[in-house]
């Protein structure tokens, strides 16, 4: 069994969105101080790095993250290189996808080139493309970005119109070290009740 680790690390030089909170983990209690172990304690937006955006992130009656299902978050996936293509359209995509129906969709662009610096600009999906993985019965996509929408954008039409075609939403995975095909995938959010997003580890498995 192969395991790819496809989880950004988390460390003080994590990027987060602009004003966001910024990662920090310190240690409150030292072995030293205790005589029996250290304790730490982390700070952190859960939107930092490899993440799951509930429903509620982006509507105020979506579902949030503890009451998610959890079996879309692990099951079979497809890597797919999109990093030569002008555009993340319904036309491009087809001929990648076709015959992947009811796998789990990651989309490799390759964006995202500095990991310790938050990118100025990214690509996106188009929305006739959510309608090719509305058709494939895709349960959630995942990107190498920050977003699944343009960062300027206000109105999350690619969050929306995932949330509607009831596809769920990874971000901030890291495909760098992982080749196209399929595989099995496990990102599992923590159970944080009332939350609107949660840090994940994202692995990759293949037999």
């Amino acid at each position: 069994m192969n395991i790819y680790d496809i989880s950004r690390t988390l460390h003080c030089k994590t990027p987060t969105w602009p004003g966001d909170t910024p990662f920090s983990y310190s240690l409150n209690w030292t072995k030293e101080e205790t005589g029996s172990v250290n304790v730490g304690s982390i700070e952190m937006s859960v939107h930092t790095a490899t993440h799951i955006d509930a429903p509620y992130h982006f509507d105020e009656k979506g579902a949030k993250v503890d009451q998610l299902d959890l079996s879309v978050f692990m099951g079979r996936a497809i890597v797919v290189d999109v990093s030569k293509l002008k555009e993340l359209n319904r036309v491009s995509l087809e001929a990648l996808l076709k015959g992947q129906e009811k796998k789990r969709v990651l989309f490799k662009t390759n964006a995202w080139e500095d990991e310790e610096v938050f990118p100025e600009g990214i690509p996106s999906l188009k929305l006739d493309a959510i309608t090719l993985l509305k058709e494939l019965s895709v349960p959630l996509i995942g990107v190498d970005l920050p977003s699944v929408d343009q960062l300027e954008s206000k109105d999350l039409e690619v969050h929306h119109l995932l949330h509607e075609t009831n596809i769920a939403i990874l971000e901030g995975i890291d495909l760098r070290n992982v080749d196209e095909g399929e595989y099995q995938l496990v990102a599992l959010p923590l159970k944080i009740e009332g939350a609107d997003g949660s840090p994940v580890r994202a692995v990759l498995v293949r037999e």
